[in-house]
């Protein structure tokens, strides 16, 4: 006796035919595509692109010879790069609906959960891009300084330099990304991300019962003490409380209500 085909409706959870949707490399190029569908985000790369050299051009020009060294050259190409990128991050998820093109993306995709994976991974790459941007445009700049200013020419920078760097630039870029899921809305969403930090700091360093606290949940102050390096354990700790608190929260808020915020086409 031969066995009966199942039909598509029998045959068991995970099968082939139950695996719809989009492939994720798609969806993950769609998102990198999408960061310069706008003007906005066109100008914002272009902007995080030209001016990196255009720093390091003025360093080697302006700055004391002593002062031209690998790690100031970082220092100094990462800053641009710390204000614009986390805008960037918001705009990944403000667009879909400033621009009203949710309803297109979650109708080609109705797994929202799958969509900003796609647009979290994107934003890190375009993160780790630009990483690497900074540290050869410093390298190339320390070059220069030596070659045409006799600069210091020290690259004493280390493994745990490029980390604490790579720790800046990547929390604040998630950390705009999550505020971007949070509110939605990309002028709400880019004044909370620069004024809420900054008042928080205010508040701890005005209210000395808040100063210990204020070590581990202040975000600027911990992320502060990435640029001294060798951060001990405790330092460490700190920096990821306060990651937990303005990065993970955020973006654990900011996902329920991507997931069940109602999409409107117009």
């Amino acid at each position: 006796m031969t066995t009966p085909h199942l039909t598509d409706s029998r045959r068991p959870p995970g099968s082939e035919a139950e695996r719809t949707g989009i492939p994720f490399g798609r969806l993950l190029r769609t998102e990198l595509r999408k960061l310069r569908d706008t003007r906005a985000g066109t100008w914002l790369l272009v902007a995080i692109l030209a001016v990196t050299p255009v720093v390091v051009a003025v360093m080697v020009v302006v700055a004391d010879p002593k002062d031209l060294t690998y790690e100031e050259f970082v220092n100094f190409t990462q800053t641009p790069q710390k204000l614009l990128l986390p805008v960037v991050g918001i705009l990944t998820v403000t667009t879909e609906w400033s621009q009203r093109t949710g309803l297109v993306t979650f109708t080609l995709e109705p797994d929202r959960k799958r969509v900003l994976l796609a647009k979290a991974g994107a934003t890190l790459l375009l993160g780790v891009l630009v990483l690497g941007i900074t540290f050869s445009s410093a390298a190339v700049g320390n070059l220069l300084g030596t070659t045409l200013r006799d600069g210091d020419g020290s690259w004493s920078f280390g493994a745990g330099g490029f980390l604490d760097i790579s720790v800046v630039l990547l929390a604040g870029l998630m950390m705009g990304f999550a505020f971007g899921m949070l509110l939605l809305v990309s002028a709400p969403a880019i004044v909370a991300f620069f004024v809420l930090p900054n008042l928080s700091s205010v508040l701890f360093n005005a209210v000395p019962a808040l100063e210990d606290a204020g070590s581990w949940i202040d975000f600027n102050l911990a992320l502060s003490q990435l640029y001294d390096h060798g951060l001990t354990g405790e330092d460490w700790l700190q920096v990821l409380t306060a990651t937990l608190v303005w990065v993970a929260l955020p973006a654990a808020l900011g996902a329920v209500r991507v997931l069940r915020s109602e999409v409107r086409s117009g």
